[in-house]
């Protein structure tokens, strides 16, 4: 019975292995992991300035964004920044940094208060046209605080939440097939 066990065992972690592995290719089409797809021919990016068109976000929040992108392309692809002729370019736009109060759902006691940000952002391949995108696309996320919360203690946190899924909205957007 312990050498049945020891046997499945050894053969759901090969299977598993398996699994994993077949998540990562490279191959002659370009550079690929879980679904990542980037020709061969894009060895560069860079994403410009980034225009704060709202009253009510912290003057930082447009570095801070660039930044994370940034780091998250350069981090999860093969991509190089290169801001004198890049193959490819990200622009952005903050377009909303908006804080509201939300009444309690039916069950909850407690109302609370919710930070939403939006971004626009165009994304455009300087080798083929084609592969960009016509119109900048919209990218938001919220992250909800408690309303005894002081929106200026939590700022930080909860812009980094809210980057972390938009840049990688973003990214899955500009270098997946879904």
């Amino acid at each position: 019975m312990k050498k049945l066990n020891s046997s499945l065992i050894t053969h759901f972690f090969s299977l598993l292995s398996v699994f994993v592995l077949s998540g990562c290719v490279i191959g002659g089409n370009g550079y690929s992991l879980k679904g990542i797809s980037i020709p061969p021919n894009v060895n560069t990016f860079y994403i410009n300035e980034v225009d704060n068109q709202t009253q009510t976000a912290p003057p930082t929040l447009s570095q801070t964004f660039r930044q994370q992108l940034n780091d998250k392309i350069r981090n999860e692809s093969r991509l190089k920044n290169d801001d004198v002729n890049p193959d490819i370019e990200f622009k952005a736009v903050i377009s909303d940094y908006i804080v509201s109060a939300q009444s309690p759902e039916p069950g909850q006691t407690n109302a609370f208060n919710r930070l939403n940000i939006t971004f626009r952002v165009e994304y455009i391949n300087n080798l083929n046209e084609d592969e960009g995108w016509d119109t900048a696309k919209r990218f938001n996320h919220f992250a909800d605080f408690e309303t005894n919360e002081n929106l200026i203690d939590r700022q930080d946190d909860l812009i980094d939440e809210i980057l972390e899924e938009i840049t990688e909205r973003i990214f899955n957007q500009a270098f997946t097939n879904w």
